[in-house]
């Protein structure tokens, strides 16, 4: 790797060497329905069984790890900003450590992801959606606090513990053409571009993001850093964030290409995963399916055949889903 990028494959390495022992390794599953839909054999990683729900557990681990043996004394606490699956992931790692955490949420997020922040021993401190007030917010806590900060999708280490997923799809499916990663900052896509093209220059890394949230389609098709104007509005709320300073020259250099999806084709997908392969993942992880099953991605040559599509997360907020709330408003009146 260029020094040019913040981190290197020896740097994911040395991360999933760290995490074997404190993650699950979790399964690639498959789907002939799926396949014959795709015209291609597709091979899901299953993020969603993770620890916290999500694949952030594993930056999470790594930055702790980094921040505890970087001069001896653990730091008084951290903190960071998180629409909901790095906060959880973070609250946890630091627990494990014995530190205080302090996590940054927009109100607006699910209320499942800060229930769970709460349930890790985290405290939550909320701010108003937008990633200027995460930003704000994050630096008056670590100024009340005397914490530091573990951004979400920036860190070095945070993106070198996500490169694993990485190297464990080449372990797993040797004969993987491409991988398809949804984007939001931008750090598991970094890492695993990372660690997959200095292994396996051959293997496609795609990323997958909504077309309301199209930053990163953006800037690749601009060649520079082109964030998102204002909030986004999708239902794939842990890719509302721009890619940074740090992701963007790995995605810039190493990143094939970038496939946009409608917010319908985004929910088609998440259904479509629910009801095929009964894996109950959140709309972001819908985002990598809806793209490998858009026309534009069909279209791609075929050699192409193995793809290998990163189901990020699984926190779905039940609480959204109406005919869900509905059985629960009954059940609780119902006669005893």
């Amino acid at each position: 790797m260029g020094s040019q990028y913040c981190l290197s494959l020896e740097d994911v390495d040395e991360a999933q060497k760290y995490l074997s022992s404190l993650v699950h390794l979790t399964p690639i599953l498959t789907s002939s329905s799926l396949d014959q839909t795709a015209g291609r054999s597709l091979y899901f990683k299953c993020e969603l069984f993770q620890k916290t729900g999500s694949f952030k557990i594993r930056g999470a681990l790594n930055a702790i790890r980094h921040l505890s043996t970087g001069g001896g004394e653990k730091p008084q606490a951290v903190v960071t900003h998180s629409s909901g699956n790095h906060g959880q992931a973070l609250a946890l790692a630091a627990r494990m450590s014995g530190i205080p955490a302090y996590i940054v949420v927009p109100r607006t997020a699910a209320s499942c992801k800060k229930a769970a922040i709460q349930g890790y021993g985290a405290h939550v401190v909320e701010c108003e959606p937008s990633d200027e007030s995460r930003t704000d917010t994050a630096a008056k806590t670590i100024q009340e606090t005397g914490g530091v900060l573990v951004h979400p999708n920036q860190d070095p280490a945070v993106i070198a513990g996500q490169g694993s997923i990485g190297l464990e799809v080449l372990q797993q499916v040797p004969a993987v053409n491409a991988l398809v990663v949804p984007v939001g900052g931008g750090g598991m896509l970094a890492g695993i571009a990372t660690a997959v093209k200095a292994l396996r220059p051959d293997v496609k890394v795609y990323a997958a993001e909504p077309h309301n949230a199209d930053d990163c389609f953006q800037s690749k098709r601009r060649g520079s850093l082109t964030p998102n104007p204002r909030q986004p509005n999708t239902i794939a709320d842990a890719v509302k964030t721009s890619i940074g300073l740090n992701t963007w020259p790995i995605i810039r250099d190493l990143v094939d290409d970038v496939f946009t999806v409608t917010e319908e084709e985004i929910k088609q997908a998440t259904r479509f995963m629910w009801e095929r392969m009964k894996l109950v993942i959140e709309p972001t992880a819908g985002v990598g399916v809806a793209a490998v099953l858009s026309q534009r991605f069909r279209s791609l040559p075929g050699e192409q055949q193995n793809i290998c599509v990163v189901l990020c997360g699984g926190n779905v907020d039940l609480g959204s889903l109406d005919w869900l709330q509905n059985t629960r408003d009954t059940e609780d009146t119902a006669p005893a």
